[in-house]
Order: structure tokens, then C-alpha cells, then sequence
């Protein structure tokens, strides 16, 4: 018998007597969609993986509490966003003075991909699904309050129906309005200009990936002229969690060429995605290792045919992103 089928017989209102086994698999069915959540909230892919954890064991332990007036699923949202409010009200990071966010982590599309089908043949949901876990979003979202964010991502993201926010954080259907509308306003000051109407354009259509090996290939040739071609005037580089925030096709490559790119040495790439954007992870060549090992990754945000943002992660995220460990040598050291 499954746990689904044990919680209809029970009437959706007796948890109080499904076994810890029964429960787990209640529970884990939504792992990936809470993780997604609590992601958004936070921002850190690690945070949301503990706060998951947490949520779970608060859903557990209360789980008597689950009187069947909602779904399974929302009351375990509803738990999940307290458990995210409570670790914001515990240590709320800011954002840097740039606005870069020194915390925020990627988030692999093969985990995406775990996400329940739901509503996803509709055109709307789609595009709310990729443009609500792109960088950019991220990076915005994180600039607001904790509740302002968390009314913002239950309305704007989960649809939930005002009344039912305004039950989950105890307060007014007037008070949630008026955090919403603060929410989206704060948003529109950190969105870059281009993304405020954002539209979707569903998979990256030949434009883009031709740009994505344009731009791999003159990385990997350590060609400066060859990158600056393919980056937007306004572009801005950040390398979360090191501080500092570069605005400009002309700092951008400045910073590059202070850092040592040029002579970088034998590279190599591979192309992935990530957060629902082109990326792609680079390795170096290590002579005592016989082998390339992970360098960073970049993740692109393309606009018009251009790059317009690079954000750049270290090497320690390649295990959760799923990216080899090493590459062999090819002949070339």
C-alpha cells in the first residue's frame, strides 16, 4: 500500500497515525519542489538543502497538527517558508555595496529537471518557472525583506490566493497586498532594465548556443579580443563569494587581464546549464596531476544576441553541479 493511498484511507486528517516510514514517503515526494522553494528564499543552494531537512523534521514532529483543511503539499510549504523565515531572522545576510550577493549559489538544471510535471504544458507556467529560478531573479529577491520575499515567491510564484499568504504568515489580506506591492517594486529596482520584460523564449534557440561556443572556444584560447566581440557594453561580472561587483565591457576585461588570463595556460570546457542558463565549467591543466582539474564556471545571461552578465563560481561547486572531477589529457600539454 503506498503512503498516498494510506493518507486518502486515513481521510487526509489522520497523520497522527501514519508510521515515520509512511510519512517519509508522504513527504519526499515533494523534496525537489520545497528544495526549489526554500532556494529561492535563500539563495544558497546548501541552506535550502538544510532548511528541506528542517522542514521535515518540524512536519514530523507536528504532524498531529495536520488537520486536513489544505493539501499535504501546502502545509508542508507552509512549514518550509517558516523554516526560512526563521533562519533569515536569525542571520540575514546583505548584499554587498555593489548588490552582488556574496552567498548566492547555482543551481543545476538536471535537479530542475526533477520537478513535477504540474501545469508545465501551459506557456505561462513555463516561463514563469525558467524566469523564477534564473540568477538575475535570484540576485533581486534576496535584496528584499524576508516576508516582502516570501509574499512575493508565494503569490507571484506559487499562485497562492492572497488569503491563504496572508494565513501562513499570520497577518491581513491587506497587509499581503501591500507587502506584494512593495515586493514587486523592489524588484523592479534590481532587475537588470531588459529583465523587467521578460517574455520567455522557452529553449535556447541557435543564436545563443552559437554565442555560448563562440565564447567558450575564445575563453579557452584566452582570446581578449575574441571575448570582448561577444560581451554587451554594460555587461557585469561577479564571482560570488568573492566581493566585487565589475560593470563594462572595458572593466570586465581589464579585470580579466590584471587577474592573469592571458596566460592561464592549457584550458579545456565543458558545456552545461544552470539555473536555466547557458554555462559552461572550465579546467586547467595540471602538470602533477596528469590531468585538467576544475577551475570555475561561468553562467551567462544572453540579451539580443550579446552576453550581458557573468557570474562566475568556483571549483568547489563542480561536485553538486554534477561536472567531472578531472579530464583526462588530450595530447595537446
Amino acid at each position: 500500500m503506498s503512503a498516498d493511498t494510506r493518507l486518502e484511507e486515513l481521510g487526509g486528517s489522520g497523520l497522527g497515525e501514519v508510521d515515520e516510514r509512511a510519512f517519509s514517503g508522504l513527504a519526499e515526494r515533494h523534496r525537489r519542489e520545497l528544495h526549489v522553494h526554500c532556494y529561492r528564499m535563500l539563495g544558497s543552494f546548501e541552506d535550502a538543502e538544510d532548511t528541506v531537512q528542517e522542514t521535515f523534521l518540524r512536519a514530523w514532529r507536528r504532524r498531529e497538527t495536520f488537520e486536513g483543511r489544505s493539501t499535504f503539499r501546502a502545509w508542508l510549504y507552509r512549514i518550509a517558508t517558516n523554516a526560512c523565515l526563521d533562519l533569515l531572522a536569525k542571520c540575514r545576510p546583505e548584499p554587498a555595496t555593489g548588490g552582488e550577493v556574496p552567498w548566492l549559489q547555482p543551481y543545476p538544471d538536471r535537479l530542475l529537471d526533477e520537478l513535477p510535471a504540474g501545469d508545465a504544458d501551459e506557456p505561462e507556467t513555463v516561463a514563469v518557472a525558467r524566469e523564477t529560478i534564473e540568477l538575475a531573479y535570484l540576485v533581486a529577491v534576496q535584496h528584499l525583506a524576508p516576508r516582502p520575499r516570501a509574499v512575493l515567491i508565494l503569490r507571484d510564484v506559487l499562485g497562492w490566493p492572497a488569503k491563504d499568504v496572508a494565513g501562513l504568515l499570520g497577518d491581513s489580506v491587506n497587509s499581503v497586498n501591500s507587502a506584494l506591492q512593495r515586493a514587486r517594486a523592489g524588484m523592479r529596482e534590481h532587475l537588470p532594465a531588459e529583465r523587467q520584460d521578460w517574455t520567455g523564449g522557452g529553449e535556447e534557440d541557435a543564436g545563443t548556443r552559437e554565442l555560448v561556443r563562440r565564447y567558450t572556444d575564445a575563453s579557452v584560447a584566452t582570446d581578449i579580443d575574441g571575448l570582448a566581440a561577444l560581451l554587451r557594453d554594460d555587461v557585469r561580472c561577479s564571482m560570488p563569494p568573492t566581493p566585487g561587483l565589475h560593470v563594462g565591457r572595458d572593466t570586465v576585461l581589464n579585470d580579466w587581464v590584471e587577474s592573469g588570463f592571458e596566460g592561464m595556460g592549457h584550458l579545456r570546457a565543458v558545456l552545461t546549464s544552470v539555473n536555466r542558463q547557458p554555462a559552461v565549467a572550465f579546467y586547467l591543466w595540471r602538470k602533477r596531476e596528469v590531468a585538467y582539474l576544475p577551475l570555475t564556471i561561468d553562467v551567462l545571461r544572453v540579451t539580443g544576441g550579446a552576453i550581458t552578465e557573468i557570474v562566475t563560481f568556483h571549483d568547489d561547486r563542480f561536485p553538486r553541479l554534477g561536472l567531472p572531477e578531472r579530464l583526462p589529457a588530450d595530447g595537446t600539454e
